[in-house]
């Protein structure tokens, strides 16, 4: 661990798991923005959505590339909702990261206000020295490694050798990878198909890094 000196994490579906119910709570109101501010039609909008994800790396990104719609009315209309009731304080995430001395950022292609929901809620805030929101890495946005090279500049152009990305999608880990980056895919199913480290979630990150070879 010695080596590493930055520690990027992923917000949603890594720093808690899927299973929260936030998701759920997130992707009505894109569908809601879709149809009422973008004008998709309602039988269209679960596929194109799903389009627009994986083709652009985010449905904003796609929805402003391709329908024109204002990225800040997105986030703001997205996140603009309280997960109190799904999200709640996680004492051993906050001390498995309290075991960690490497300074640590979030890297999310959420919007700040988003991830500073997010992290109170947990309660693990002040263990984060800074985060790296969609609006950082304008226009770009994981898992284009322009995002990353925004995303390194942001947090002082460490070298990506030097850097471990938590992460629970394939294709934004491989990105990193490509990148020089160190990295570790959090998946609660351990599915066995995973190219890149895994845990079940991110409590395990201190176990797989004293695992890791430096």
């Amino acid at each position: 661990m010695s080596d590493i000196q930055l520690l990027l994490i992923d917000l949603d579906d890594t720093v808690y798991p899927p299973d929260t119910g936030a998701w759920e709570i997130l992707a009505e109101r894109i569908y809601q923005f879709m149809e009422e501010q973008v004008g998709i039609l309602p039988e269209k909008i679960h596929q194109e959505r799903d389009r627009l994800f994986h083709l652009h790396g985010t449905t904003m990104k796609g929805l402003h590339l391709e329908y024109g719609a204002d990225t800040n009315r997105y986030l703001d209309f997205v996140h603009s909702v309280d997960l109190s009731d799904v999200i709640t304080q996680d004492p051993a995430l906050r001390r498995a990261l309290l075991e960690i001395p490497i300074e640590k950022w979030i890297f999310t292609n959420a919007s700040r206000a988003h991830a500073e929901q997010i992290l109170r809620l947990v309660g693990i805030r002040d263990l984060f020295t800074e985060i790296i929101d969609v609006a950082d890495t304008d226009p770009y946005c994981k898992p284009d490694p322009l995002a990353f090279l925004h995303a390194l500049e942001r947090a002082g152009n460490p070298d990506p050798a030097c850097c471990l990305f938590v992460d629970d999608r394939a294709p934004n880990l491989d990105t990193a990878r490509a990148l020089g980056m160190r990295t570790i895919q959090v998946d609660p199913t351990d599915s066995g198909a995973n190219t890149h480290i895994t845990i079940k979630q991110l409590s395990d990150l201190p176990q797989a890094l004293a695992q890791m070879e430096f």
